[in-house]
């Protein structure tokens, strides 16, 4: 009888050990490194917008273009990489913003990044203002319409062909302006379409 007791208090004693000992940490599996997310222009430039409203409270852009990288090519009008310039004309300068949503060796950091200020005049025809309420049309609509003068047949011989979009304000027609290229600049561009941002009409075929 007392060998059973012994054998039983043991056995508790070898237990209680067992459930003392402090448990293993689980595995941690590592982060996967987050994928480059892709914006149309429109909602690229809410984010931008944001951010210069930040450093002027009378920012008002002047261009919006899209950035190529090794990751985003402009396919279905949207881009990891975009870019937009403001003025203020209480500040009399001017600032850029960069929104990035990748991280790669040819891109800016992920998020927003401001620029350096620049001086502001309103002479200057490169730096026309324009209220945002006249980019009605967002870049992968331009691209659509694009497609149907003569982007169709580049896609179609070169897939890989790169494209650009840049919204900027016409002084001659007081128009809001995407600019459609197909190359990697306007200078080496295949073919360039102009589309009114404010109503999505072709306007043209640019030289």
């Amino acid at each position: 009888m007392n060998r059973l007791l012994m054998i039983v208090v043991a056995l508790v004693w070898m237990a209680g050990c067992t459930s003392e000992q402090p448990a293993k940490p689980a595995a941690t599996e590592k982060p996967q490194p987050k994928g480059p997310e892709f914006l149309t222009g429109r909602a690229a430039f809410q984010k931008l917008y944001i951010a210069a409203r930040g450093w002027a409270r009378d920012a008002q852009p002047y261009r919006i273009e899209s950035v190529i990288t090794g990751d985003s090519k402009g396919k279905e009008g949207k881009s990891a990489v975009w870019r937009s310039a403001f003025a203020s004309p209480m500040q009399s300068g001017v600032k850029p913003f960069v929104w990035s949503g990748e991280e790669a060796s040819d891109a800016p950091s992920r998020g927003i990044s401001p620029g350096a200020e620049d001086n502001y005049s309103a002479s200057n025809s490169s730096t026309q203002i324009f209220d945002p309420a006249f980019l009605k049309v967002d870049s992968d609509k331009a691209l659509e319409v694009s497609q149907k003068h003569g982007g169709d047949k580049i896609l179609a011989k070169n897939p890989d062909t790169p494209i650009l979009y840049v919204c900027d304000w016409s002084r001659s027609t007081n128009e809001l302006i995407w600019h459609v290229i197909y190359g990697e600049s306007r200078e080496n561009s295949k073919l360039r379409v102009a589309v009114n941002a404010s109503s999505g009409d072709f306007m043209r075929v640019e030289k």
